[in-house]
């Protein structure tokens, strides 16, 4: 019978979900109830292995000593929901300094921070642009480049990344 619950828990609008976001409507409320950010769930193979990786932050920064608080926060949650069949190994990181930006969430965080925006087509001749995420609209980012600002489409960035100016 609980097999079945997690089962048609899996099940959203007739399409099963991923394991990653499966797994990250589990340990986000764990997560946020710690005082952190879920930045990122990953589920991947590397090698023979199974890896689930928990991405957390925050604004004061994440140090070994978080990470270790997380998982051993939602280690047991997760053996207890199981969402995953199999072995597998669990790893909680920061995503970095120079962190890669897929979410919404991550476009409101990283407000005010200096960006590398790749795009697929070259806008203005330039295939990447670098400068201040200045704004988050519904359909594109703003990056503010000294005098020169750039409303790029969302659709338009292959990649987006914070840069960490070494000084």
């Amino acid at each position: 019978m609980e097999q079945e619950s997690n089962q048609e828990s899996k099940q959203k609008s007739g399409r099963k979900k991923s394991t990653a976001s499966l797994v990250s409507e589990i340990v986000k409320p764990v997560v946020d109830s710690l005082g952190y950010m879920l930045w990122d769930v990953e589920y991947v193979k590397e090698g023979a292995q199974n890896v689930l990786r928990i991405t957390i932050d925050s604004e004061n920064g994440i140090g070994i000593e978080d990470c270790e608080k997380v998982h051993r926060a939602i280690d047991p949650v997760l053996d207890d929901a199981d969402p995953i069949e199999g072995m597998y190994t669990l790893e909680v990181s920061s995503p970095g300094v120079e962190r890669a930006l897929t979410k919404e969430e991550h476009y409101d965080f990283c407000l005010g921070v200096k960006v590398a925006v790749k795009l697929f087509v070259p806008v203005n001749g330039m295939k990447t642009i670098c400068g201040i995420l200045n704004d988050n609209l519904p359909n594109s980012l703003v990056i503010v480049d000294g005098e020169d600002a750039y409303e790029i489409e969302k659709k338009a960035i292959a990649k987006i990344n914070t840069v960490f100016e070494w000084n």
